[in-house]
């Protein structure tokens, strides 16, 4: 006689976390990311108030940028969970040379995970270091932060990333908004302290109001990690085993009657301009390229990159695999939501 024993099916683990931890680390990413830098809810308060920033901040966050050292902030965070900045250095300080690199070194794929481990316990192997950076040498970022973790002093690194850490938290916990931030993001974390990880694509979905999580292979937890400096964007990073959601928490947390929250200035000012309406018009027609927009009107790709980020910011826009897209409903929800500002039932 065959006898046939199930095994039990694994789940894999779905929660929301949130800290003073990630909310300082992902503002140190927002505030060092350049290229998209305009884009962000609070950069236009960030000049205004980079004059008092400590000088030492400002050398620190010039460093952040170059390397893209933000990436290990989040991978080391990632492992900690840590809530406090003593907890985070505590934490950095304990660890080896090897678990230091084989946390902050990015992942790629399941075939090139040996190699990705066995350089973190050789920084120094140059062939090894040449062949696994190579895979990620299209990268925006990845291939130049992986020659820049070979040739930097690891202490030095350490000391760079707890300092910075440190002085941003000093800076930024003098603003009047910062408590309230923190009890939004723990009001957050609390409301979905349960969740059904039977069905973690529609949770997720459910969660961040939009995210479709595609599943990955070897991903057996998924952390939503609900923010306010890194507004609007939601943000992705993977390890080998975690996938990492970064999701901007709802407005409603935020602001008081009468304040216009960021979302509806965003979308006025996305609509606002000449070009960006154009730009809107032919998407809502159908999915388009970065070429095929930069050559039906005649502009260049970084000038097209440039209004399209502010339409991606506003959410009008979306893109997939390097095909632009008009969001519709995002579009549509403009008018709804200047009349929740204005008291006016539609």
């Amino acid at each position: 006689m065959k006898y046939y024993s199930p095994q039990s099916t694994e789940a894999v683990s779905l929660k929301v976390e949130s800290s003073l931890v990630w909310e300082v680390i992902l503002g140190i990413a927002a505030y060092t990311h350049s290229q998209l830098r305009h884009t962000f809810d609070f950069n236009e308060q960030w000049n205004k108030d980079s004059q008092s920033m400590p000088s030492v901040l400002k050398a620190h966050l010039s460093r952040i940028e170059e390397t893209n050292l933000w990436y290990a902030l989040l991978m080391l965070q990632n492992r900690f969970t840590s809530q406090t900045i003593r907890d985070f250095s505590n934490s950095m300080n304990q660890l080896t040379s090897e678990q230091f690199y084989e946390s902050v070194l990015p992942y790629k794929n399941r075939e090139c995970e040996d190699m990705r481990k066995s350089l973190s316990g050789n920084m120094q192997n140059i062939e090894l270091l040449r062949t696994y950076s190579a895979q990620f040498k299209d990268h925006d970022f990845l291939f130049g932060y992986i020659q820049n973790l070979s040739t930097c002093n690891l202490e030095e690194v350490r000391e760079c990333l707890v300092s910075t850490m440190q002085e941003w938290f000093d800076w930024i916990s003098q603003k009047e908004e910062w408590d309230k931030w923190l009890k939004a993001l723990k009001y957050e974390s609390n409301l979905h302290a349960s969740l059904d990880e039977t069905s973690p694509i529609e949770e997720i979905e459910r969660i961040t109001e939009g995210i479709y999580y595609v599943p990955e292979p070897s991903i057996w937890t998924i952390k939503l990690i609900p923010h306010v400096s890194y507004r609007p964007w939601v943000l992705e990073q993977r390890s080998s085993e975690t996938k990492l959601f970064f999701y901007p928490i709802k407005e409603e947390y935020l602001f008081e009657p009468g304040v216009p929250g960021q979302d509806l200035i965003n979308g006025h000012k996305a609509l606002g301009d000449e070009t960006r309406l154009k730009l809107l018009y032919e998407l809502v027609r159908g999915p388009l390229s970065l070429q095929e927009i930069s050559g039906r009107f005649n502009l260049s790709k970084t000038t097209v990159h440039h209004q399209l980020s502010l339409l991606k910011a506003a959410k009008f826009v979306k893109t997939e695999k390097g095909i632009y897209s008009a969001n519709e409903s995002q579009i549509h929800s403009l008018t709804s939501k200047l009349d929740q500002f204005l008291g006016r039932r539609s």
